[in-house]
C-alpha cells in the first residue's frame, strides 16, 4: 500500500487552497462550518472525509499556518459520542460550538473508587420530574476549571449489575451545587481537578441515549479517547512530536554518539508505525465501526512512545537537562521539553492505564482468558470477591 500523500495537483488540495484564498484570516467558526476541524465527522459537521482526504486537509492547513481550535475533550470524545447517540436537538445545539472551540468540555468519569474499574462508579443521578439530581464526586477531571460542559456518567439504577444501571449526561459546569477543586501536578501546573456534586440538577433533555444504557456510550467515549490521546503530539495529542525532536537534533548538527543515533532511529520507526496504525483506526471509523481494541493498541504504544521521546530529549541535553530552560543538545527549551518530561509520567496512567490496555489486547485481540488465580483456579475478580465477602 502506498502511504505517500497525493501530488500537488490533486483536486482535493485545490479545493482546500481555494477555500483558504477566500478565507485568508479564517476564524474558528468558519473552519468548523467548512468541515475542516474534524473532516472525518459526518456532514454537515464534517466532510465524511476518508483518511487520505483528512491528511490532505491537515497538510494544507499546516502549510497555510492555520491552527485548528483547541478543545481536546469536546472534539475528541464528547462530539463523537453525541454524533453516535445524541438527539438531533443535541447535535444542533452542541456540535458546532464544540468544533469552533467556543465551548470547552471536560470528562466526568473517574472517581476515587472507580478509575481503572470505572463501572464501579458511585455517583448517583435520581430522576425528579424534568431533572436528574446528581450527588457524588469525580476526580482527575482535566480542564474542569475552564469548561462550560462535561460528559458525565452516573448510576441511575443502584440495584442493577454494575455494568448496567448507568446513564450518560451532558452536564453544565456552572450548575448550582458543583464545586471544582484544583489538583496541582509536579510540573507546577494545574490541569486536573476534583469535582463535587451536591444536589446538582441536570435537565432530563441532557440525557444522552437511553436511561440505564450509558455504559455502552462510556465505552464509545473511551474508545475515542484512546484514539484522541494517541494522536498529534506525544503528550496526549499536545506538545512536541518525535519528529520535532529529530528536527531539533538535525538543526543542532546531529550527534556522533552511536547509542544516541540508534535511539533516534528507533524513535523515528516508532513514530512511523504509530502513524500507520492511526490510518488503520481512521479507516475503521470511516466505515462506521466504533473504535475497537486497536485503539488500545495505539494508546498503549503512543504513551510509551511519548515517554521515550521525552526521556531521549533529556538525555540529549546532558547535564543541562536538569535545567527548565534547556533543550536537546544545549539548545533552548522551545518545545517545553523539561515540563513535558515530568508530565510524561502520567501518560501510561491517564485515559486507561497501560496494564488495563494490555489486558484488553490480550483478551479481545489475542483471545486469551481473563486473569486467573493459578492456585485457586479462579478468575481474578472471583478471587477478590472470595477474599472480601463485604464487597
Amino acid at each position: 500500500m502506498d502511504f505517500e500523500l497525493p501530488p500537488e495537483d490533486d483536486p482535493r488540495r485545490a479545493e482546500v487552497r481555494a477555500w483558504l484564498d477566500e478565507h485568508p484570516q479564517s476564524t474558528a467558526r468558519q473552519l468548523a462550518e467548512a468541515g475542516y476541524v474534524a473532516p472525518h465527522w459526518p456532514k454537515p459537521y464534517g466532510l465524511d472525509a476518508d483518511p487520505i482526504h483528512q491528511l490532505i486537509i491537515d497538510d494544507e492547513l499546516r502549510r497555510a499556518g492555520i491552527r485548528r481550535p483547541v478543545n481536546p475533550i469536546g472534539i475528541g470524545w464528547a462530539g463523537p459520542t453525541i454524533i453516535h447517540a445524541g438527539t438531533e436537538a443535541q447535535k444542533q445545539r452542541y456540535l458546532l460550538p464544540i468544533l469552533a472551540g467556543e465551548e470547552i468540555w471536560c470528562q466526568l468519569f473517574s472517581e476515587p473508587g472507580a478509575g481503572s474499574d470505572l463501572a464501579n462508579l458511585a455517583t448517583r443521578a435520581v430522576r425528579d420530574g424534568d431533572t436528574y439530581v446528581v450527588n457524588g464526586q469525580k476526580v482527575w477531571t482535566s480542564l474542569a476549571h475552564f469548561s462550560q460542559y462535561g460528559i458525565l456518567i452516573a448510576r441511575t439504577d443502584p440495584d442493577a449489575p454494575k455494568h448496567q444501571g448507568v446513564s450518560y449526561f451532558i452536564c453544565p459546569m456552572d450548575a448550582p451545587g458543583i464545586e471544582i477543586r484544583p489538583l496541582i501536578e509536579m510540573t507546577g501546573g494545574h490541569t486536573f481537578n476534583e469535582v463535587f456534586f451536591d444536589d446538582v440538577r441536570i435537565p432530563a433533555e441532557n440525557l444522552v441515549g437511553e436511561e440505564n444504557r450509558g455504559w455502552g456510550l462510556a465505552k464509545v467515549t473511551l474508545g475515542n479517547e484512546r484514539v484522541s490521546l494517541s494522536s498529534g503530539g506525544v503528550l496526549w495529542g499536545n506538545g512536541p512530536t518525535g519528529e520535532d525532536l529529530l528536527d531539533t537534533v538535525r538543526n543542532r548538527g546531529g550527534t556522533d554518539d552511536p547509542v544516541l543515533r540508534q535511539r533516534l532511529a528507533a524513535l523515528h520507526i516508532e513514530a512511523r508505525v504509530l502513524e500507520l496504525i492511526r490510518l488503520r483506526t481512521l479507516s475503521a471509523r470511516l466505515r462506521g465501526e466504533p473504535p475497537g481494541p486497536e485503539a488500545s493498541i495505539r494508546k498503549l504504544l503512543a504513551d510509551e512512545h511519548g515517554q521515550t521521546v521525552m526521556e531521549l530529549a533529556k538525555d540529549l541535553a546532558g547535564t543541562a537537562g536538569m535545567l527548565a530552560v534547556a533543550g536537546p543538545l544545549g539548545g533552548p527549551d522551545e518545545h517545553g521539553w523539561s515540563g513535558g518530561y515530568l508530565f510524561a509520567r502520567a501518560l501510561t496512567i491517564g485515559g486507561g492505564t497501560t496494564e488495563v490496555q494490555r489486558n484488553i489486547i490480550a483478551e479481545r485481540v489475542l483471545g486469551l482468558p481473563h486473569d486467573v488465580d493459578v492456585e485457586a483456579g479462579k478468575s481474578w475478580a472471583e478471587a477478590q470477591r472470595s477474599a472480601s465477602p463485604s464487597r
